[in-house]
């Protein structure tokens, strides 16, 4: 998710006025409260997938298939031994996003 901030600024010159405007984009990255939902999402995504599809996410034995696929695993092993916490936490955010935003 990103947020958009936009400032207006307007300039006067000796025979006309100049309105500039400066859009500044904001990362999931910067902003716990959206860090937060989106870590949840990708674990939630990751287990869905590993639970439909559990080839394209498992580990072959022993082996390392790479950074990325071993992100993938373990945030879909989070979401397999953690899914009370996890779901409570997207409730939790879910709650916070329809009220509180």
């Amino acid at each position: 998710t990103t947020t958009t901030t936009t400032t207006t600024t307007t300039t006067q010159n000796a025979s006309a006025k100049t309105k500039r405007t400066t859009t500044i984009v904001m990362s999931a990255l910067f902003d716990l409260n959206s860090f937060i939902t989106t870590l949840l999402f990708f674990i939630c995504a990751c287990t869905y997938v590993k639970m439909k599809a559990p080839s394209l996410i498992e580990r072959k034995n022993g082996s390392s298939s790479g950074f990325v696929k071993s992100i993938f695993w373990k945030s879909a092993r989070i979401g397999e031994r953690l899914s009370p916490y996890v779901s409570l936490g997207c409730l939790i955010m879910a709650w916070r996003t329809f009220f509180y935003a």
